[in-house]
């Protein structure tokens, strides 16, 4: 995932807002590397037994590591637009 660029860092200007994703096998998940969270099945049943990272933060972990992010820009207009397309995958 991190040789493909499929971590990614939407950057959103002027606020500087940030939301990260990671295109897995079938979809995009929204990740919190700072938050240890993804939006992933994978990561909430892995909590479940005891896990405490899905592979798609894993890979955004490497990624930020080894400076391998695909940082795309937005604009502010464009963030409730963005965020409601993840929210609708979810």
């Amino acid at each position: 995932m991190v040789s493909e660029k499929r971590v990614k860092l939407h950057v959103f200007e002027p606020s500087q807002r940030k939301i990260w994703t990671v295109v897995g096998k079938n979809n995009e998940h929204w990740v919190d590397p700072d938050s240890v969270y993804c939006s992933c099945p994978g990561f909430y049943f892995g909590k479940l037994n005891g896990k405490t990272i899905c592979y798609h933060l894993e890979s955004a972990h490497l990624a930020i590591k080894e400076n391998k992010v695909e940082r795309i820009v937005f604009s502010d207009d464009e963030f409730s637009n963005f965020l409601f397309g993840i929210i609708s995958d979810l």
